[in-house]
């Protein structure tokens, strides 16, 4: 008989993380589970934690290279048996009662996916700062369930802004409506994978609902946000939203589309921006200038952002807030990855 609920867990050198991970799948209340890891070509000793764990219901997989999140993901998806999967990172994990909660809730309301609240917590303390809801600026009843359209988490989570950012979120989906409809992970996306799965699901229909009440603990950790490739992540980001306004179901919804048409402006204006300000940090001055030949709304965006940028580092290097860059300023734009 299949499980009730397949946890998916893609793994990329996480050894000092994945144990807790895994022990807080296990130790779920609702048991009726089964935990596939997708090792995605560790280099560290994140097999041999994995592997020494004996319960039965644990299952796990290893690539010989690294293949990226969303290849990890739909790896474990072809082989899943549960009637709900669950998505895990290798570095967070989930209150005891999670499970049982949301897929009794979700059952109740007959939804094809639904997600809870985050706890956010920094890598090394022991209890969360605050929840991604608490962070959003939105008005939201904690003891009502909501439901979702596509509209509202298009508009809800725009890059750089305020808001709710489902895109951060980790569903529960029911497996039925992923296999009906051919939804899996988009492998060409290696950041915000999780927000266009979703948008997959909702544009074919899914009956999306949050639930308030965070049961997810989200660990912020500085080398799990790759910084480094702000350019490429634009760049991404912008190709998988003209790419999604390109389908025929899209155009056929006007207010999606102002929606994306809004997010693709806001990801191509800060695109410009960083070419600008990448080449200045790296010294690379010739590049720049040639930049701000091509964004000539270059200085107007900088001195939007002027106050901004002297807070930062007056809460850094003044006030010694080391946080500063790593948690109030990623909230919105920060996505994990396996690799």
């Amino acid at each position: 008989m299949n499980p009730k609920v397949s946890v998916i867990i893609p793994a990329y050198n996480t050894e000092a993380y994945i144990a807790k991970a895994i022990e807080s799948a296990l130790k779920q209340t609702l048991t009726d589970i089964e935990v596939i890891i997708v090792d995605d070509g560790s280099k560290d000793k994140t097999v041999e934690v994995a592997k020494s764990f004996t319960d039965q219901r644990l299952k796990v997989i290893v690539n010989q290279q690294n293949l990226g999140v969303s290849a990890a993901r739909n790896r474990a998806l072809r082989v899943a048996q549960g009637k709900w999967i669950a998505v895990l990172d290798s570095d967070d994990w989930y209150a005891p009662e999670r499970l049982e909660k949301l897929v009794l809730l979700a059952e109740e309301i007959n939804a094809d996916m639904i997600a809870d609240n985050l706890y956010l917590i920094k890598d090394g303390a022991t209890s969360p700062w605050s929840t991604l809801i608490q962070e959003s600026g939105e008005h939201i009843d904690i003891d009502k369930i909501l439901q979702i359209d596509i509209i509202y988490f298009v508009e809800t989570d725009v890059y750089g802004q305020a808001g709710l950012h489902l895109g951060l979120s980790k569903p529960i989906f029911k497996r039925e409506f992923l296999v009906k409809h051919g939804i899996e992970y988009d492998e060409t996306i290696t950041i915000t994978e999780d927000f266009w799965l979703d948008m997959k699901c909702l544009i074919n229909g899914a009956r999306f609902f949050l639930v308030p009440k965070p049961y997810y603990f989200y660990r912020s950790r500085p080398n799990s946000i790759v910084r480094q490739s702000i350019l490429s992540r634009l760049n991404q980001c912008c190709i998988a939203t003209n790419s999604f306004i390109q389908q025929e179901v899209v155009k056929k919804n006007p207010a999606l589309i102002l929606a994306l048409s809004y997010n693709l402006a806001v990801f191509n204006k800060n695109l410009a921006y960083f070419q600008v300000v990448v080449p200045i940090k790296q010294g690379k001055w010739l590049t720049a200038l040639a930049e701000m030949r091509k964004n000539p709304y270059f200085f107007f965006d900088f001195i939007s952002r002027f106050n901004n940028i002297i807070e930062r580092r007056i809460q850094y290097y003044l006030k010694g807030n080391k946080s500063v860059f790593d948690m109030s300023y990623n909230l919105h734009i920060k996505r994990k990855t396996t690799n």
